[in-house]
């Protein structure tokens, strides 16, 4: 019986640098030269900040093909250019905390995404400032931390936080409707690396119950924002944006479930594209190679 042959590895390869001649001609020959085929690529170059950006899905015909190798002959490229440029290995999946308050829409959503495979990450911690999903982490034998948030114990509290962030070696904090505003210093700290879903109308209806101030004005669209997190409340770089029509005919209740659902996509979708390195920030605005 002849085994057979090993998968051809693959990599994504993503990186930023001035829009300058020559960027993808260095990345094809370095990829010629590694005897790599090019699976995707994708580029942009931004004319208002004179920026290119790069996202390159590859296969090695070596399987023997190793990461480490391949970052450390890819560096001179790098810094030929200045790039800001990351490569993994296609298959790596990201490990993501989720954080999660009294609304579990988002929670659940995610949970089964990652069930049936549709996202490609790892969710080692669920943590909460509440019990009430608890036995819904247990049904997916995904670790529930409680972590209760007070006035008085709000330091202590991120500090937990963050020692489990560390500890797991969390790569990226997805707030599943997470009703806690986080510190300046732990925003920045999470920099980069943690994603927010908040619901955005025309107009926009802040703090109790945006549903039901948004029914109460006859709004006729409703709206979803995932951003990542930054210490400017719900300003950060937008990565997705979803909305759904709506009209006369709903109630408050079919306005919040409508809302949900809104919700529920954009935020799956802004944590599919981060973990398949496909955002890449371009100052206080995002690149989306979907």
């Amino acid at each position: 019986m002849t085994s057979s042959p090993a998968p051809a590895p693959e990599f994504i390869l993503t990186l930023s640098c001035a829009d300058v001649p020559g960027i993808v001609y260095a990345v094809s020959s370095f990829l010629v030269q590694h005897q790599c085929s090019i699976v995707q690529s994708q580029q942009y170059g931004d004319r208002e900040t004179g920026l290119f950006f790069m996202r390159v899905h590859f296969e090695s015909a070596d399987a023997a093909a190793e990461l480490e190798a391949m970052r450390s002959t890819f560096g001179w490229v790098g810094d030929s250019f200045h790039m800001s440029w990351h490569l993994q290995e296609a298959a790596a999946k990201q490990r993501v905390m989720l954080l999660v308050s009294k609304f579990g829409h988002c929670l659940n959503d995610l949970l089964f995404r990652y069930s049936v495979g549709a996202l490609q990450i790892e969710i080692p911690a669920i943590v909460s400032n509440h019990r009430d999903f608890e036995s819904l982490a247990a049904t997916y034998g995904i670790p529930f931390h409680l972590i209760p948030v007070t006035a008085e114990n709000r330091a202590d509290a991120e500090a937990q936080l963050l020692a489990l962030v560390e500890s797991e070696a969390i790569d990226l904090v997805v707030l599943a409707r997470y009703m806690q505003v986080l510190s300046n210093d732990l925003c920045k700290q999470l920099e980069g690396r943690a994603i927010n879903i908040h619901h955005s109308f025309l107009p926009s209806f802040k703090g109790a119950k945006p549903y039901h101030q948004a029914h109460a004005r006859g709004v006729k669209l409703i709206g979803a924002t995932a951003h990542y997190v930054t210490a400017d409340l719900d300003e950060g770089p937008i990565i997705e944006q979803e909305v759904a029509r709506v009209d006369h005919s709903l109630d408050t209740e079919q306005l919040v479930a409508a809302g949900r659902d809104v919700e529920c996509q954009a935020l799956a979708r802004a944590v599919k594209w981060h973990t398949e390195s496909r955002v890449l920030l371009n100052g206080h605005r995002t690149v989306v190679f979907r």
